[in-house]
């Protein structure tokens, strides 16, 4: 059986590498490691707000972290430690991600991979997590990962990969503040969401950590099989048209 295909977001930026100093579209090996070493084919999808008829020849789509998403997306003016919004990320992966969420593709959302799934759901988000919680403990300072507990909703996907409770890497200065349609299932003991979901769906869900970092592959490995099913559904889908065809 061929591996599913899955779409990972890249961004563009200005990368050195041999004689070139150029615009780039990049994204961390880390995230092609968990899915390739879980049975996944990876293929990085440019920043691109023309269609979202790739998606047609995927499997499944991994939203990735990175810069803040633009405020306006969510109905707020930008706060003074936002990022720079990267408009044109935005744009092409809330494409993707509508499109994507009304075939029932399996989505995985890692930080802002996550937050775009609040967004999509009709929800918010807190721009500056430290005017919220009243420390810097989710991302003591940029580059450098802090360490905390998420605590998880009995019963829920999260829950069962990772158990009621489990010891997590931490980078974000933003979080989600109302999650709109989709049922927040992880929190830290600050009461942070850390971890969202839509029950409804195949496989959406959506994590405020890093496991690629971590090399977590208990939630890539639960991604790329429901990925995996869903490629199986399709060729059975197409088996059954061609047959009918004949």
């Amino acid at each position: 059986m061929s591996r599913p295909v899955i779409g990972i977001t890249g961004y563009r930026d200005r990368a050195r590498w041999n004689i070139w100093d150029t615009d780039a579209t990049m994204i961390q090996q880390s995230y092609v490691r968990g899915v390739t070493a879980n049975g996944g084919r990876a293929v990085v999808l440019p920043p691109d707000d023309l269609d979202a008829d790739v998606l047609h020849r995927l499997d499944g789509l991994l939203l990735t972290g990175g810069a803040d998403i633009g405020p306006g997306h969510y109905g707020q003016q930008r706060h003074p430690e936002s990022d720079a919004p990267r408009a044109d990320r935005d744009r092409g992966e809330l494409l993707l991600l509508r499109a994507g969420l009304a075939m029932d593709l399996p989505v995985l959302g890692i930080c802002r991979g996550l937050q775009l799934l609040a967004i999509a759901y009709g929800g918010t988000l807190h721009q500056h997590l430290p005017d919220v919680v009243g420390h810097t403990g989710h991302c003591p300072r940029e580059g450098e990962f802090a360490h905390h507990d998420v605590v998880f909703t009995e019963n829920s996907r999260a829950a069962s990969l990772y158990g009621p409770r489990a010891r997590t890497n931490s980078h974000h200065h933003q979080a989600v503040a109302d999650p709109g349609l989709l049922t927040v299932t992880g929190r830290t003991d600050d009461g942070v969401a850390e971890a969202a979901e839509d029950p409804a769906k195949r496989f959406v869900l959506g994590v405020q950590w890093h496991p690629e970092v971590s090399e977590d592959d208990h939630l890539f490995a639960a991604f790329v099989a429901a990925c995996e099913k869903t490629a199986a559904d399709r060729n059975a889908g197409a088996g059954c048209e061609f047959q009918g065809a004949q």
